[in-house]
């Protein structure tokens, strides 16, 4: 198994920042955030932007002197393991995490991971930082899990009212094979017969396994879609998309949130073959506060353009490290939960670029949800409860 372990403390943090200004000085306690996720294969970009917004939080805690908690200041390390998007091996490395390195939180950036965890982290006594908008996440009752993003459940009403108003009602569904894509595609075939439309095609493919997609999209198109469901990691997804179009397709896209559209566009060479296209909203055209505050301090530090994966992970990342501050406890799982909302509210705009309002009683994030709908060759935001245009 590969392992990567990145600890952002006095040396580390500055190479990570590629500076060579020297750290500053930590009490001998340290609290370990772990994460396990792919850092290799098909899903690799995907894990390690999500990664980064741990790495850049934890930075920045340390570079201010460290964690405050109980009056003592607390060193923070990132220990990341490679789980290469496998549910077995990411509870493999969860346990891991958990007995080696004391964390009292894992984070992961795939529904199939953190449910898998969810078999036995209350026993073990660490918090789940679950990377995933699938509903189920925090439908079990599990009390030591906090779901990220919001709930994707939010994007189908804007995205099926979208896509049937331009292109049409009947869908062809071409997501990817796991476990995230699955529930997704188990919410948004119902939702879309019940909006008045019809499924003519289902075919899932093997994102993370394949690079040729050509004859699973054209068993899709051979059954005349208007609008294509798609979706897994965005560089797999980009490609699907390209397919399409050189096959002949014309239509919509509805893209499932794991994929983004700024990344698939620079996988694409612009925006013009998703035109039509509807999915999360790029960070870079989200013009509140909070992330246009984030997005010129990630580029002043990396010198590049950021992500909603980055921010929404850096979020939680600070809200988690606030809420041990709150608590007054490290090792808690239960006290840190339950701070979770308290944390979000004490954050600056700056450090909760996802603008993250609260984490309801069974874990699930609350934020104010937009879409991104590719018009004209570019991204405008639409606001998800109405449906209306922002820009």
């Amino acid at each position: 198994m590969a392992v990567t372990r990145r600890i952002l403390g006095l040396a580390a943090a500055t190479a990570l920042a590629g500076t060579a200004l020297a750290g500053p000085a930590f009490a001998q306690e340290t609290v370990t955030i772990g994460w396990t996720g792919p850092l290799s294969g098909g899903a690799a970009l995907y894990g390690k932007n999500t990664l980064q917004g741990l790495e850049m939080a934890v930075k920045e805690v340390n570079d201010a002197g460290g964690l405050e908690v109980g009056g003592k200041k607390v060193k923070v390390e990132v220990v990341a393991l490679d789980d290469k998007y496998s549910p077995s091996e990411a509870a493999v490395n969860a346990k891991r995490l958990r007995a080696q390195y004391k964390a009292p939180v894992v984070f992961c950036p795939h529904s199939g991971g953190n449910f898998a965890m969810q078999a036995f982290n209350e026993q073990d006594g660490f918090l789940i930082g679950a990377y995933t908008s699938v509903p189920q996440m925090t439908e079990r009752g599990n009390k030591l899990t906090m779901r990220i993003p919001p709930s994707f459940a939010g994007y189908l009403p804007p995205f099926i009212k979208t896509e049937m108003a331009t292109f049409g009602k009947k869908l062809g569904m071409a997501g990817a094979d796991h476990d995230y894509a699955k529930a997704w595609a188990a919410l948004i075939q119902p939702a879309w017969k019940q909006a008045g439309g019809t499924v003519v095609a289902d075919n899932p493919m093997s994102y993370n396994k394949d690079s040729d997609f050509y004859s699973g999209v054209s068993r899709v198109i051979a059954a005349s879609p208007d609008v294509m469901f798609v979706g897994g990691a965005s560089e797999p997804t980009a490609l699907v998309v390209k397919q399409a179009r050189e096959l002949g397709f014309q239509g919509g896209f509805a893209v499932m949130d794991q994929a983004k559209l700024d990344e698939m566009a620079t996988v694409l060479g612009g925006y013009q073959p998703l035109e039509g296209a509807i999915g999360t909203l790029p960070l870079m055209t989200d013009k509140r506060p909070g992330p246009v505050e984030f997005v010129a301090k990630f580029k002043k530090i990396y010198n590049k353009d950021v992500g909603s994966e980055t921010s929404l992970n850096y979020s939680a990342t600070n809200a988690v490290l606030e809420a041990m501050k709150i608590a007054g406890t490290t090792t808690d799982a239960a006290a840190i939960r339950a701070k979770l909302t308290d944390a979000f509210k004490a954050l600056p705009p700056g450090r909760n670029p996802a603008v993250i309002e609260s984490v309801d009683e069974r874990g699930g994030s609350n934020a104010a949800l937009l879409v991104g709908l590719v018009k004209g060759g570019k991204v405008v935001a639409v606001d998800a409860a109405t449906g209306n245009v922002l820009n």
